[in-house]
């Protein structure tokens, strides 16, 4: 284990973390509110901190897989002990353990809330709240890539462990350059939707902390009726958006290379696009009496799909009080989850597909022993150790799900609450069901519940191994 290059890497993110709490702090002079000096503490200190972690360079900056696990999770570990202080110091949130869940869900790109009333917030730490989520979304190891050179043999591992998908690739020879296109892209999407948001009407902080939200596909609102405030026009806004941000973005950088039928051609983003659609009309079906006409019932029941498999979770009605044929097909969303590749949480869908096609090629092995049977993908052979990542995952998956539902149950609350509030934190969705709806939060639970929420909230944006690697005992040892 690399000690030294550890501690760098940490002192940078303390840095960063300072870097990332000037926005908020410039937003409370705009808005002459005391919050501010919370973050500036808080920015000092980190800045203190990192400046003292980060000083000496290490003389051995090689980074194998287990390094990158560890400081990825780490570093999102740091992050969230930064971000949650100014919420507690400001008196906007005196708890620190909720201080610390608002944070790791804003991070995570989440959604999950303990707040009751989201409103009484200072406008400084609503900015904040869902600035978080634009950070998340497409991870801060990769904004300092992007940012600072580093061997390309080295940052690959951090790249791997920190951007969610069964498999990532470079797309371009140099990390930095890859790390670069991609927050080019990520940023340029943004920008489109709050001007698109202004254009509708939206005031610039709505715009700016919605768009946010839908970039990370995090879903911290500023209002307490999340999105169901706005026209219809805004909302179909934000739907499209989040959708657009749950697909590879790897469809994006083939597109800017003027090669759309390469893009639009893979089975993955052809799959996500039949589910949106597909779970959306049979919603609309189910809901269509609840609504005056049949665009409502589809606009209601889009908007959902798409906030509920991106991960994103804003909502434009509860979805508690619909018929139970339209909460399953949610429910089956909150696993499925957006792409590979994206700022979505979940399975993803990848997983799902390589999945079944594998189960197709053991059944055919059944009926054709000696036959030799390859799992494809776009025409491609998926290798071996991928197929074998996908099912391991899904293991340590079924397993983290289980035991945080027996801890979470303690509690004494409902099947369907801690079901789906398990569900909703291990994909990183937000709301779930029941008192954890769209209209409720994660307030009544313990402190023992809120850590394990916590956990799985991490877990589940760095899909899983890089935290889990921090409880193995052969993670630590020098080599």
């Amino acid at each position: 284990m690399n000690y030294s290059m550890i501690r760098y890497m940490l002192g940078l993110v303390s840095c960063f973390s300072a870097m990332f709490m000037t926005l908020p702090m410039l937003v409370s002079v705009i808005y002459k509110e005391k919050s501010g000096f919370s973050f500036l503490a808080v920015a000092l200190f980190s800045l203190a901190v990192g400046i003292l972690t980060a000083r000496k360079k290490p003389q051995n900056r090689k980074m194998y897989a287990r390094e990158g696990l560890v400081i990825v999770a780490l570093s999102w570990i740091v992050l969230s002990i930064y971000g949650a202080l100014p919420f507690a110091l400001s008196g906007d949130i005196p708890s620190y353990v909720d201080a610390l869940f608002e944070t790791i869900s804003g991070f995570t790109t989440t959604g999950a809330s303990i707040l009751t009333d989201v409103e009484a917030l200072s406008n400084t730490c609503l900015f904040w709240r869902s600035f978080t989520h634009w950070i998340g979304g497409m991870g801060v190891l990769v904004f300092i890539m992007a940012l600072m050179p580093a061997k390309d043999s080295s940052s690959m591992h951090i790249m791997r462990a920190e951007s969610p998908g069964p498999s990532v690739s470079k797309l371009v020879p140099q990390v930095r350059n890859t790390a670069m296109i991609l927050y080019l892209i990520y940023f340029g999407m943004t920008l489109v939707e709050i001007t698109l948001l202004l254009i509708g009407g939206m005031p610039l902080f709505d715009a700016v902390t919605v768009a946010f939200g839908t970039a990370g596909t995090g879903g911290f609102a500023v209002k307490n009726s999340s999105i169901a405030g706005y026209s219809v026009f805004l909302q179909g806004v934000v739907a499209v958006f989040m959708v657009m941000f749950g697909v590879n973005f790897n469809v994006y950088f083939v597109l800017l290379r003027k090669k759309p039928r390469q893009a639009f051609r893979s089975v993955e983003f052809l799959t996500y696009i039949g589910i949106v659609l597909g779970s959306s009309l049979l919603i609309a079906i189910s809901i269509l009496p609840m609504f005056p006409n049949a665009f409502t019932a589809f606009h209601q029941a889009f908007f959902q799909v798409g906030s509920i498999m991106t991960t994103t979770g804003y909502a434009t009605a509860d979805f508690n009080t619909w018929p139970a044929l339209a909460r399953t097909i949610l429910v089956m969303l909150m696993f499925v989850g957006a792409c590979a590749g994206s700022t979505g949480g979940g399975i993803k869908v990848s997983r799902v597909i390589l999945l079944l096609k594998g189960i197709k090629k053991e059944l055919q092995m059944v009926c054709h022993p000696r036959s030799v049977k390859k799992v494809k993908v776009d025409g491609h052979v998926v290798e071996h150790e991928v197929i074998r990542s996908v099912n391991a995952f899904m293991v340590l998956y079924v397993v983290i799900f289980v035991v945080s539902l027996l801890i979470v149950s303690l509690d004494e609350k409902d099947l369907v609450t801690n079901f789906t509030a398990v569900a909703a934190t291990l994909n990183n969705i937000g709301p779930g069901l029941e008192i954890v709806g769209p209209t409720g939060n994660f307030s009544s639970f313990s402190i023992l519940s809120k850590f394990v929420l916590m956990f799985d909230m991490l877990a589940g944006r760095l899909e899983l191994f890089p935290i889990m690697m921090l409880f193995v005992p052969a993670t630590w040892k020098r080599v």
